[in-house]
C-alpha cells in the first residue's frame, strides 16, 4: 500500500474532516515549529480566527499570504493608513479593523522580541520549558480549550503589547505549532509527532 493510500485509510483527530483540513492536519498541525516566519503568520491566522471556524481561516490562508507581504513582519509592522484600507477592501481575508490592525500591532512587537532574544522562537520556546507537552487525549472533548500554560503565554505576550492573544487563542497556537501534542493517541499523527520531540 502506498504512502498516500496509507494516509488516506488513517485514523485522524476527528476536526480534520475536508481536503484542506486533512492537509493541514497530516503535515503541519501539531509539529514543533521553529522558524519566525511561520511563527508570524500563526500568530496572524489565529487572531483572524477568532470568534469564526478554522476552516474559514485555512480557506482563505493564500490570500493572506499575499495580502500580508509573505507575512513578514518587518514589511507588516510598516503598514499604514492606505494598507488598512487596502486589507480592508480585501475580500479574500478577514475584513474585520481590529484584527487588520493587531496585525501591524503584533508585528512590531514581534520584531522587539526578535531584537531581545535573537528570535521570536527562542522566545515562545523559552516560555514553553523548551519540549513539547505531550497529552494522551481518547476523545476530543476532553481537549481543553485554554489551559493554566496558555494563561501565562497569553499574559506574557499582552505585557508584551500583542493583540488578539487570549487565552483560547494561545491554547490554538500552541496546538498547531507543536508546542503541545494534542492529536488525539490512536491518531496516526500522535506517534509521528512524538518522534519530532524538538
Amino acid at each position: 500500500m502506498g504512502a498516500a493510500k496509507a494516509a488516506d485509510a488513517a485514523v485522524r483527530c476527528g476536526w480534520a474532516r475536508n481536503d484542506l483540513a486533512i492537509r493541514y492536519h497530516d503535515e503541519e498541525w501539531g509539529v514543533p515549529l521553529h522558524d519566525d516566519r511561520m511563527w508570524f503568520e500563526a500568530l496572524v491566522l489565529d487572531g483572524a480566527q477568532a470568534g469564526l471556524s478554522w476552516d474559514t481561516i485555512l480557506r482563505k490562508r493564500e490570500t493572506y499570504r499575499i495580502a500580508f507581504r509573505g507575512f513578514d513582519p518587518a514589511k507588516v509592522a510598516r503598514f499604514g493608513d492606505r494598507d488598512i484600507a487596502r486589507l480592508l477592501a480585501d475580500q479574500g481575508i478577514i475584513r474585520n479593523r481590529l484584527k487588520v490592525a493587531s496585525a501591524i500591532t503584533n508585528a512590531k512587537a514581534f520584531l522587539a522580541l526578535q531584537k531581545e532574544f535573537g528570535s521570536f522562537d527562542a522566545y515562545i520556546w523559552q516560555l514553553a520549558g523548551g519540549r513539547p507537552r505531550i497529552n494522551s487525549w481518547r476523545e476530543i472533548g476532553q481537549v481543553p480549550a485554554r489551559t493554566s500554560e496558555s494563561d501565562a503565554l497569553s499574559k506574557a505576550l499582552i505585557a508584551r503589547g500583542f493583540k488578539f492573544v487570549g487565552s483560547t487563542i494561545c491554547y490554538a497556537l500552541m496546538q498547531a505549532t507543536g508546542i503541545v501534542n494534542d492529536h488525539m493517541v490512536d491518531c496516526f499523527r500522535y506517534r509521528q509527532v512524538l518522534k519530532l520531540r524538538r
